[in-house]
């Protein structure tokens, strides 16, 4: 790498992060670090950039001597993220807003304001890998299975992973843990959240009863046949797929297995009405900006900790694609993304319809 050559580096103030800043501000010298201002609710604190975390990616920045700079994203963030979290499950679906994040906001606006300030390239904590194919770069799982990001950045394309970096591709999480202990990063010992960043810690089923509150209104449940067999507490409370916390006794377990906005109507059903065997698909990203030869084998992924399935992507007149299962899925959740595999290689991903 050239000691001219300018990384921004996306910064959280979390450990990966640090550590991937660390890792580059040793190989050049134009590394800065980037972070974000998110929306957030009045009063409350967005667990990606809370004061906490911009005073100790602040630190970090410090500590590796490189300049350090807070963008304010708040109105894109709301308009592209939380906006569509809400149309989402306002239309029955279960969105995937960490997705939205990295395609709109992290890596278009993020990127271009990265660009703007003399970077050449952007870097990101993210657990993926990239590789060289030709003229083209092939997006991989992260080394470290357990920690795996390919799945959320398989809405880039070719052009966003020409300016990607990610310092931690081949690394395990206790190794990234060791290395900030070893730098003496002052955020080493920082712990992880799970829980959606524009949330605060609170729960998403309150979040959506605030700011939609149709999403708490009561409705009938009924089960595959149409019969009515009980009534629920708001379709926000409710996934693709659960068992516990319906409320309906029945002789053998329960799972929702529809939700219909209009009508209010919650859908349950034995497990064997879970299992799909095929859904569809729109629209449909391609990382390398064309799909996969016919008759590639191909696996996906249709949540972000599920197992891959083998599977037949076909094109559909509209732009979206039907995908055929080797075997059924019981957590197929329209608005969930299916991302498709070729062993370790992403080649891209589509919202699943209902």
């Amino acid at each position: 790498m050239s000691r001219s050559h300018r990384i921004a580096v996306a910064m959280s103030g979390g450990v990966d992060s640090s550590v991937a800043a660390a890792l580059l501000a040793e190989q050049a010298h134009g590394v800065f670090g980037v972070m974000m201002r998110l929306w957030v609710e009045p009063g409350g604190a967005n667990r990606c950039c809370s004061p906490q975390d911009v005073a100790a990616a602040r630190r970090v920045a410090a500590h590796l001597g490189i300049p350090f700079y807070v963008l304010d994203m708040q109105a894109p963030f709301r308009e592209h993220v939380v906006e569509g979290f809400l149309r989402g499950y306002a239309q029955g679906l279960t969105p995937n807003p960490c997705i939205e994040c990295n395609r709109m906001i992290r890596w278009t606006l993020l990127l271009r304001e990265a660009l703007a300030l003399g970077a050449d390239q952007m870097a990101t904590g993210h657990y993926a890998r990239l590789q060289p194919n030709g003229n083209e770069l092939l997006l991989l799982r992260g080394a470290d299975p357990a920690k795996d990001q390919s799945y959320v950045l398989s809405v880039l394309d070719q052009a966003q992973l020409q300016r990607a970096v990610f310092p931690l591709g081949t690394m395990t999480k206790a190794q990234v843990r060791a290395e900030a202990r070893r730098r003496k990063l002052p955020v080493a010992e920082r712990s992880e959240s799970q829980d959606l960043c524009f949330l605060g810690g609170g729960d998403y089923r309150e979040f959506l009863i605030r700011h939609q509150p149709g999403n708490g209104l009561p409705g009938p449940i009924v089960n595959t046949e149409g019969r009515p067999v009980g009534t629920h507490s708001g379709l926000a409370n409710y996934t693709i797929g659960q068992r516990k916390g319906i409320g309906v006794s029945a002789p053998q377990p329960l799972y929702v297995v529809h939700k219909d906005p209009e009508s209010r109507t919650l859908t349950v059903g034995p497990r064997s009405e879970l299992g799909r065997m095929a859904f569809e698909i729109a629209p449909v990203h391609w990382i390398a900006g064309r799909p996969p030869s016919e008759g590639s084998p191909l696996e996906v992924q249709v949540r972000y900790r599920a197992p891959q399935v083998e599977c037949h992507v076909s094109p559909l007149a509209d732009g979206g694609a039907r995908v055929d299962l080797a075997r059924p899925l019981p957590d197929v959740t329209p608005g969930q993304s299916a991302v498709f595999y070729s062993g370790e290689v992403c080649l891209g991903s589509g919202v699943i319809t209902p």
